[in-house]
């Protein structure tokens, strides 16, 4: 099924190699900027909605990894605001479900509890999250 303009495509799937690969490798940084790079490029296209929630699933990692409680809290607020976005506008696609374990890291994202109720372990199966369905990436380390 081909996709509409704004809706998640194999064009966006193939963009993410880089950070995807960084990502699983706990390379959060790494992969944030990467995620920047194609946010900002892809200005005019809706489905740029699923970079920026990983943009900010990863800047939650590495709030994680720095043990900065409250880093972590504002970052998962806003991801869910753009999980919540991409099912809003129909911008995702079988392919982001299937290729980027989308459903599985909406839920983990999801449940993670509100600010006010939220502590560090509450974090720790984001940070263990991988793209474990990624059709291109190169072997994994």
């Amino acid at each position: 099924m081909e996709s509409k303009f704004g809706q998640f495509s194999t064009e966006h799937l193939v963009k993410m190699e880089e950070g995807i690969a960084h990502f699983n490798q706990q390379k959060y940084w790494e992969c944030h900027e990467d995620f920047e790079h194609l946010w900002l490029d892809d200005t005019t296209d809706p489905a740029r909605n699923v970079y920026w929630a990983i943009i900010q699933v990863a800047a939650a990692c590495i709030h994680f990894r720095d043990s900065n409680l409250i880093g972590c809290q504002g970052m998962i607020r806003k991801a869910k605001e753009k999980f919540q976005r991409c099912r809003d506008q129909h911008i995702l696609t079988e392919l982001a479900f299937k290729n980027l374990d989308w459903e599985e890291l909406e839920k983990i994202v999801m449940k993670i509890p509100p600010a006010d109720q939220s502590k560090l372990e509450n974090f720790a199966e984001l940070f263990e999250f991988r793209f474990k369905h990624y059709p291109f990436s190169q072997e994994q380390s």
